[in-house]
């Protein structure tokens, strides 16, 4: 964890599909107090692949790293470092690309970023004061992927067990998991871990605290 106040507190949330993380992040926002927070989702930087056909953009391998324009997210949260607003893309699941809209991030004391796969890339690791990984099950994250998969984003069942098969899972084991060792926290349980939630929220008041006193 970086002791420099002289920029946001930048938190990062990661863990393998349906572990969590958006729990986590929830919980921490209401703890730590949600108003002052620039929240950035890393799976809101899918790239734009609006110039392939529908079914091609659903073979696509969305959870391979290369799949995410990470250089973008990473040039926002500098910009939000630096205390300059960022326009984060807004992408639609359902049909697999981009959408024109956008939505603008200002700054704020605490930046949180979540994400999978925001652990793969030193670049992204350097940037971040405090590195949490939610930890969970897999076949809960099985479970809660399908669930929301169905729910939220208009899948069948079938596509949903023979996208994880085929690519979730292999690729949980080839970049996710490895990731576990980078963190400064580990949360077992997801977001029904309170007691991990509570040290977490209250080092980060901390750091906001004492960058304020500074400031």
């Amino acid at each position: 964890m970086s002791d420099d106040y002289s920029r946001p507190v930048t938190i990062g949330v990661a863990g393998g599909t349906g572990s969590g993380k958006t729990t986590v992040s929830n919980q921490i926002l209401e703890r730590v107090g949600s108003k002052h927070i620039a929240y950035i989702p890393h799976d809101a930087y899918y790239k734009d692949l609006s110039d392939l056909p529908l079914e091609d953009r659903r073979r696509i391998n969305y959870d391979h790293p290369d799949s995410l324009d990470t250089q973008l997210m990473i040039e926002h949260i500098r910009k939000l470092q630096n205390s300059l607003p960022a326009e984060i893309p807004v992408y639609d699941f359902t049909q697999h690309l981009r959408t024109e809209e956008v939505h603008l991030i200002t700054p704020q004391p605490i930046i949180l970023v979540e994400g999978i796969l925001i652990f793969v890339e030193r670049e992204v690791r350097d940037l971040l004061d405090i590195k949490i990984y939610v930890d969970t099950d897999a076949d809960i994250r099985f479970i809660r992927r399908l669930k929301r998969d169905i729910e939220e984003r208009g899948r069948s069942a079938d596509s949903v067990i023979n996208q994880y098969l085929t690519t979730v899972r292999p690729m949980h084991l080839k970049f996710v998991e490895p990731t576990k060792r980078y963190a400064d926290v580990i949360i077992p349980e997801g977001g029904f871990n309170f007691v991990a939630i509570d040290m977490i929220a209250d080092r980060i008041r901390s750091m906001v605290n004492q960058r304020d006193k500074i400031e």
